[in-house]
């Protein structure tokens, strides 16, 4: 016997621990009502942390937006107030009594005397004295006599307006004003953390030499009314501290900004700090230094408003910047205000760390609170569980006992339940089958409806197209009988003409009549045969201007409308042309206008209009096209409701004396053949407007006459 070999061991797979898990989650209860008690700790408690940390930091962040747009809104008010301070100032000066009486003496070194004066007491860095003309009469220290009527403010003065604003004035303007004012606009670029790139090379000493100055000026006149002069005035802005601390200790006064923060002022020329208490180190002021470029674009660039945090030199501020702009409204600098962010960021993500602190020390309490709450169930809902096991296994005599929760009950509402869910998933289903029948005889209902409404209008078409065709060929046959009989009368008259020759003076009248209703036939017969056989009268189609045809179209008319004294408005807004022949669209056009001026007798206003339309404009029934819409409007009498849906059938006229009843019916065959539509609206008494859709490019129909015009959108009464 050969021996076997042993069967070799495998290991048995181990459990997966999550599985496990899984599986006794399902099963107990104990699992399930820890999972319900500490759910709302272990996952809710980190959620609302996260939220309240992000309300928190936005609503600080908004709260700091907020105070920098008061501050911001409060250093502009400061800013301007201290404009018309200078203004209010100079116009003191202007109505003073003292002014008058050197004015009066004439002398120049007591009128250079009284500018001194009065500019120190004033606290301006030039006071000048300018004539009626502009110019300069005492002050400053120009070598030439000097016009200063180029400048908005003084030219406003001299109207007799007092004026006062910002102003850029070149280093040549300071100059001539006092080479002090030079030196001290000077302002050497200090190279700064992300500002934008400067022309002005920083590394060779570059430098900021215009000045950005208050300009006032304020007429002044004599005894008898008569403009005497100007007092023109201004205060150099770079390098004034004084300004710039003030309004500082203006918006951020003591205490106004809490936990070590700093308030800080700036005035830039451009993006250049002219004027500041933002510090560089050890005290240095940071003159020379720049905007950041972010900013920049947006305040300068786009003159918008910057509210948020900046970065401002070597630190980031919650910052505010508006706009200066000069006379003439261009902006030339920005008014900044701003303080120090970290002091108060740090503060608050202190307080943050405090509050979740506090919050995860309740949430430890609550759980244990919750898991000896817990324990008091846990107990109660085992015993029911080993009672139901037990009553399975088919030991009825098994009992809970008595107890004074309410366990029992909760096994029965449970079970009630299972009912329901069963009873309630029955009539679920009831439903949805009820709401799946009900979906499909709608449907199937809808079906049927189309249908009808597509035969109904298929049988319409049908009936109209015999009877349209039944015309045309009566039509045919009448227009060629007619034809000849016609010819021999012509041709007999002009026989008789040529005959009779001076003899014919006696009936000369009378053969003309016949003459004129013998042309006439001819013209409804040519109508007869265009409706019968439209396409022995279709013309080339090209890329038509409407705008163009219009105009022809006004030309061609214009003697007829003018002595009926009908206006004409015209508004063509038409962008590109419409495929379509151009004698063609005049004949329909031409046709439209004559009969909107008879519509008028007593005169009115005729409106002709076009306009694109694109691919979401159509008309009621019909696909969407892009084309042209052309308008014929007019203010007659209208046409009566009753007749709306009959105009465009041949034959029908309401001018039963002159009309032959096939102008509307030709135009409407001419514009169908191109793919187009006509529709007609009507106010009796008002107006009748009739609008044209032609299409970009035509799509050809070979329907031998107007197609079923009730089929189209007809509107009456307006």
């Amino acid at each position: 016997m050969t021996p076997q070999s042993p069967t070799p061991r495998s290991n048995p797979p181990r459990p997966n621990p999550m599985k496990r898990l899984a599986a006794a989650y399902a099963e107990s209860v104990r699992l399930k009502l820890l999972a319900l008690v500490l759910a709302p700790l272990l996952v809710g408690a980190p959620v609302l942390l996260m939220i309240v940390w992000a309300w928190g930091t936005q609503g600080y962040d908004q709260l700091l937006v907020n105070k920098v747009s008061s501050d911001l809104g409060t250093a502009r008010q400061f800013f301007d107030r201290v404009q018309m301070s200078l203004r209010n100032g100079l116009e003191g000066v202007a109505t003073s009594h003292r002014l008058a009486l050197v004015l009066e003496r004439g002398a120049s070194t007591d009128l250079r005397r009284l500018l001194d004066e009065e500019a120190e007491e004033h606290g301006l860095d030039y006071l000048l004295l300018l004539d009626a003309g502009g110019m300069v009469r005492a002050g400053g220290s120009f070598a030439v006599p000097a016009d200063r009527s180029g400048w908005s403010v003084v030219r406003e003065a001299l109207h007799g307006y007092a004026q006062h604003g910002l102003e850029v004035f070149a280093p040549a303007e300071l100059e001539a004003l006092n080479p002090a004012l030079r030196r001290a606009a000077h302002t050497p670029l200090v190279p700064t953390r992300a500002a934008r790139p400067d022309p002005r090379n920083v590394e060779n000493h570059g430098a900021e030499d215009r000045g950005l100055v208050i300009q006032v000026a304020i007429p002044f006149d004599g005894p008898d009314g008569r403009l005497l002069g100007v007092l023109e005035g201004g205060v150099l802005l770079n390098g004034n501290q004084g300004i710039v601390d003030r309004l500082n200790t203006i918006v951020y006064q003591d205490a106004s900004l809490p936990l070590g923060s700093q308030g800080t002022a700036t005035l830039f020329l451009g993006d250049t700090r002219i004027a500041t208490n933002v510090r560089l180190f050890e005290g240095q002021r940071a003159l020379g230094t720049r905007a950041s470029q972010a900013v920049a674009e947006k305040v300068l660039d786009r003159g918008e408003p910057w509210l948020g945090s900046a970065f401002v030199v070597n630190d980031t501020y919650v910052s505010g910047y508006q706009p200066l702009a000069d006379t003439a409204g261009r902006r030339i600098g920005m008014l900044y205000v701003g303080f120090l962010e970290s002091p108060l960021r740090d503060t608050l993500y202190k307080a943050l760390a405090g509050l979740f602190l506090l919050f995860l020390l309740v949430s430890g309490l609550g759980t244990l609170v919750g898991l000896r709450g817990a324990r008091a169930i846990f107990r109660p809902l085992e015993r029911m569980a080993g009672v139901i096991a037990r009553i399975e296994g088919g030991e009825d005599s098994a009992r809970i006992g008595p107890t004074a929760s309410r366990d029992e009950l909760g096994r029965l509402a449970r079970a009630f339940d299972h009912l329901l869910d069963s009873v309630a998933a029955r009539r679920w289903e009831l439903q949805r089958s009820a709401e799946e029948l009900d979906r499909k005889v709608a449907l199937r209902t809808a079906a049927l409806e189309e249908a009808n409404a597509t035969l109904r209008r298929a049988q319409q078409q049908l009936v109209m197209n015999e009877k349209l065709t039944a015309i045309g060929e009566l039509t045919a046959g009448v227009a060629h009988e007619i034809n000849n009989p016609v010819a021999v009368i012509q041709g007999n008259l002009d026989l008789l003409r040529e005959v009779l020759g001076d003899g014919i003076e006696p009936v000369r009248q009378e053969v003309r009549l016949i003459d004129e209703q013998t042309r006439r036939i001819h013209a409804i017969v040519t109508k007869l045969l265009q409706f019968a056989r439209p396409g022995d009268f279709a013309g080339y189609a090209e890329p038509t201007d409407v705008n163009g045809v219009l105009s022809d179209c006004l030309v061609l008319t214009r003697h007829n409308l003018n002595r009926a004294r009908v206006t004409v408005t015209l508004k063509a807004e038409a962008g590109g042309p419409v495929e379509m022949n151009r004698g063609e669209l005049q004949q329909v056009l031409i046709n439209l206008i004559v009969n909107a001026m008879q519509a008028m007798p007593e005169g009115g206003r005729l409106t002709l209009d076009s306009r694109d339309i694109g691919p979401d404009e159509r008309l009621p029934g019909a696909e969407p096209f892009e084309g042209v819409l052309v308008g014929v409007e007019d203010t007659g009498h209208g046409i009566a409701a009753g007749d709306l849906a009959r105009i465009f059938d041949p034959f029908f006229t309401t001018k039963k004396q002159t009309g032959t009843g096939l102008g509307l019916s030709i135009s409407y065959a001419i514009v169908q053949r191109y793919g187009g539509r006509i529709t007609v609206e009507s106010d009796p008494g008002r107006g009748t407007r009739f609008t044209l859709w032609l299409r970009r490019q035509a799509v050809y129909s070979d329907q031998p006459t107007a197609p079923f015009f009730a089929a189209q959108r007809i509107t009456a009464g307006g």
